[in-house]
């Protein structure tokens, strides 16, 4: 192997795949960053045998090769080197990299491209592909990713739904306390239905690597429903699928929808900011934030919600909105970090907020669409 590349896109690069080396393994080797020649250009590509991810860069290749190396050493090494052109010159005794940058030299050991783990390749011809826009399934991701469970106790709540039917697209997360629900489009038809669960962390990776694009990205899920691969310009990543069953979200949907008695529509703005007040005074203790409802008369004044918290040691919080209330009176109490989640996450200028009482989710949504639905279970309050 010999090339020569940019500093700084080798850094980038390495940056990118980094997200996949893993941390600590049994298995030494996913702690590397295979290097290779690949159709005059060089393919970086990480591993930890959950997720996969391979980018390239462009490169003056002078002889073909490949080898790994330890990611860690070769990503610190990269990025203290000053902006410029790279040698980089591959041995087979020893086995390691030889790299060269002005007046720096430096040697880092490596092992055999042969003993890195293959990293799986979906074709079109087994599985089913579609695409979708970079930027409506980013905010699709972002709006569900933080209510899937961090915990490994459960693992289909561990990932994210995905549920398509020929282009209707639908995301769900849920990690027993919470369960987002976002409603789309894929930009073309599939032959078969899809209904896989992909791991929260792939999920956070390609919104992260999607970054700011606008632009189309293939996605192909594996006959055998196991794996799926994201591909965009320059840059593919491969997840294994979680294996079995969601639960039955649209039944909690339609319970929660149907048994609604009272409803505020207010901006989002607003109850952003006074739930962000209020949660300061209860995050560091019980999490409670609570909202009363105060439907507004036909004759009498617009509607009221209140947003209170109290922990007996720090002090309490209350703030009051103004905003259409129908419905019956009610009082309903949330984590305030889940609060805070969902309204962060919500489209529009206004969010509705639906009850059934105390002890029943609450619901959110934008007033008059579905495509994002939002509930939260209550937490207990004594009045």
């Amino acid at each position: 192997m010999k090339l020569s590349c940019l500093q700084e896109n080798l850094s980038r690069a390495l940056a990118v795949v980094g997200r996949a080396v893993a941390v600590r393994s049994t298995l030494p080797i996913t702690q590397n960053v295979l290097l290779a020649t690949d159709g005059g250009r060089l393919r970086l590509s990480a591993t930890n045998l959950e997720i996969g991810i391979t980018t390239w860069i462009g490169a003056m290749i002078e002889e073909e090769g490949s080898i790994t190396v330890p990611a860690r050493l070769l990503t610190e090494f990269i990025g203290s080197l000053p902006a410029g052109q790279i040698e980089i010159t591959g041995s087979d005794r020893p086995k390691g990299l030889s790299l060269s940058s002005g007046r720096i030299n430096a040697r880092i050991s490596g092992t055999d491209a042969e003993d890195f783990p293959p990293i799986p390749i979906i074709t079109a011809e087994e599985g089913v592909t579609f695409q979708v826009s970079t930027r409506d399934v980013k905010r699709s991701i972002d709006q569900t990713v933080f209510a899937a469970d961090t915990e490994e106790t459960r693992p289909v709540l561990s990932g994210i739904l995905v549920e398509i039917e020929e282009d209707r697209m639908t995301l769900a997360a849920a990690d027993g306390f919470r369960l987002a629900v976002k409603r789309g489009k894929t930009l073309n038809p599939v032959e078969s239905p899809v209904n896989v669960i992909i791991p929260a962390r792939t999920f956070g990776e390609v919104s992260r690597l999607i970054g700011d694009q606008d632009s189309t990205m293939e996605v192909l899920v594996s006959s055998s429903r196991n794996q799926v691969l994201f591909k965009l310009d320059d840059l593919q990543i491969v997840s294994q699928i979680i294996q079995g069953n969601f639960p039955r979200y649209r039944d909690l949907l339609e319970d929660a929808i149907r048994d609604t008695t009272a409803e505020a529509s207010l901006r989002i703005t607003d109850v952003l900011a006074a739930s962000r007040s209020v949660y300061i005074f209860v995050r560091d203790s019980n999490n409670i934030v609570k909202l009363q409802l105060n439907p507004s008369s036909e004759d009498g004044p617009a509607g009221q919600i209140i947003i209170s918290s109290k922990d007996d040691e720090v002090g309490e919080n209350a703030a009051e909105l103004d905003g259409q209330i129908t419905g019956e009176e009610a009082t309903i109490a949330f984590n305030g970090q889940y609060l805070l989640d969902v309204l962060a996450n919500m489209d529009g200028e206004e969010v509705s907020i639906k009850t059934s009482g105390p002890s029943r989710a609450g619901v959110f949504t934008s007033p008059g669409s579905d495509q994002y639905i939002h509930l939260i279970m209550p937490m207990f309050i004594t009045r």
